[in-house]
């Protein structure tokens, strides 16, 4: 049985591995959010109603940690961060875009 590790944790099913990286209340509405392009920290929260700072920050930096988001630091004043998709990140739009069509097209 083939495993997967990632920061220290062990997995034995892919999509439970996925999961971690992309599952939970906003990991996958952050990471969704940067589908489009570069954003600005300020411009996420206000695109993410209901999140506060320090839940967006974490889910930030563990999206970071996992290799799917990058964070470019502006060295100016006032402090200017970007957050974008990596590559690795990039890899998971089609799986997300297909997660949107199935609720698009969920009759309930």
């Amino acid at each position: 049985m083939k495993r997967y590790k990632i920061d220290g944790t062990y997995f034995y099913c892919p999509v439970d591995l996925t999961l971690s990286v992309i599952g939970g209340r906003w990991k996958g509405l952050v990471f969704w959010n940067l589908r489009d392009g570069t954003k600005r920290y300020g411009e996420m929260k206000k695109s993410l109603i209901g999140i506060n700072d320090k839940m967006l920050t974490q889910v930030l930096r563990d999206l970071e940690k996992n290799g799917v988001v990058s964070r470019k630091v502006y060295e100016v004043i006032p402090p200017k961060v970007e957050y974008s998709l990596t590559k690795e990140g990039k890899k998971l739009l089609p799986v997300m875009q297909l997660m949107q069509d199935w609720g698009n097209n969920l009759e309930l």
